[in-house]
């Protein structure tokens, strides 16, 4: 039986085009944050796990100097990559160290620089990210590509409409526009996205995320050290991960992503959440909303909607404050920015500080049951990753 582990310091960098700062400074920006929220040294730290994907940036080993920047050099540490998972991925690689008693204290760091290289070489890595042989090499799929297809099958499937699509945005630039660290503080209207260019049609302009420089950074703790460094752990109480085919034609259908499915189911049985009504459970929501089509989806995946209906949710406002669940009150990756290593740690740094009830004014979900999902996705559904965060300690560790 493993060790239970939890979130004791948060920390996270301004996103969005940050040609002010280096990588190392820009993860340092994260980093010293968490370290002194935590409020430990920086010799207490027992592992040091770096989200970082990568490619765009100038520097390839980015993550040693980023840890040399940081005064970090001579710890055990690891580089993880699971795409646009990553940073969920490397918070369960620390997560499972503690755990598994190897560590006391670990530094979960997620950065990416993606504007050093321009638009056309972005658009293409992250195209390359899915079945490079069968589908980028041969049929040119880019990533909006891809989830246009996924876009275009819910809409014969179920009935969606562009605008459904477009209300998405426009909760998520309207919550960006108080999240002082998001990359786009403004909102926008339903006409501003219906008007915007498309992409790949059905997805336009205001339906994608953008290419975003920054960083997030957490501090986990075992249950024995957090107890002693805070009086208000956020726990991680469970998480399920699941990888999908590489191959698109290798799955059954195109409205939802099965792994994601899988992950969130997994880790309802850990915790113990109903899978057929976890809404009843959980508080609030941050979800992987690269496209419009993809938050959606995860509505169902997560099982806050039956299949098909998950459009219903936006189009009667449900996933505001107020409704059924709140859904990416941090702008999600739609208005906040997606830098991809860095979102699943940002992700975690956003659901501890609404359980703890330290967002912005006109942000801070309701909170009554203390407990709070991430749902991170690597590719088109290559990787999934769901965890639940809780103020109350886990009944068994994760």
């Amino acid at each position: 039986m493993g060790r239970r582990v939890a979130i004791v310091g948060t920390g996270h960098s301004k996103f969005g085009v940050r040609n002010d700062v280096n990588i190392p400074e820009l993860a340092y920006e994260a980093i010293s944050k968490a370290i002194a929220d935590a409020g430990i040294e920086r010799k207490e730290i027992d592992l040091v796990v770096t989200g970082y994907v990568g490619g765009w940036s100038s520097e390839g080993l980015a993550p040693v100097v980023i840890m040399e920047y940081a005064g970090l050099t001579g710890k055990p540490g690891y580089r993880i990559e699971a795409a646009c998972a990553t940073g969920s991925a490397a918070i369960k690689a620390a997560h499972d160290a503690i755990a598994a008693g190897e560590a006391d204290i670990a530094l979960v760091v997620g950065v990416e620089k993606m504007n050093e290289s321009p638009t056309p070489t972005v658009v293409e890595f992250i195209g390359r990210a899915g079945n490079y042989f069968w589908e980028f090499e041969n049929f040119g799929l880019t990533f909006p590509g891809y989830y246009a297809l996924y876009a275009t099958a819910y809409m014969q499937k179920y009935g969606a409409t562009e605008e459904d699509y477009c209300k998405v945005a426009v909760k998520n630039h309207y919550y960006a526009s108080m999240n002082p660290k998001a990359q786009f503080q403004r909102k926008i209207t339903l006409e501003t996205c219906m008007q915007s260019r498309y992409i790949a049609w059905p997805l336009k302009l205001f339906d994608c995320s953008p290419i975003t420089d920054g960083a997030a950074a957490v501090v986990l703790a075992s249950e024995e050290v957090a107890q002693k460094l805070t009086d208000s752990p956020v726990w991680i109480e469970s998480i399920g991960a699941s990888i999908g085919t590489s191959n698109l034609s290798k799955r059954t259908q195109f409205t939802n992503l099965e792994a994601a499915r899988l992950a969130a189911q997994m880790a309802y049985k850990k915790a113990g959440i109903d899978p057929e009504n976890p809404v009843k459970y959980l508080d609030v929501a941050e979800v992987h909303d690269c496209f419009t089509i993809a938050e959606i989806m995860a509505y169902e995946d997560l099982g806050f909607a039956k299949r098909g209906e998950g459009y219903k949710l936006i189009r009667d406002e449900q996933t505001y404050i107020g409704g059924v669940i709140p859904v990416n009150l941090s702008g999600g990756l739609k208005a906040k920015g997606h830098p991809l290593a860095a979102t699943g740690v940002s992700m975690a740094v956003e659901l501890a500080n609404q359980l703890l009830g330290k967002v912005e004014k006109g942000r801070q979900a309701p909170i009554k049951n203390g407990r709070a999902i991430a749902h991170n996705i690597g590719g088109t559904g290559h990787y999934a990753y769901v965890t639940i965060y809780s103020l109350s300690k886990p009944r068994s560790p994760a």
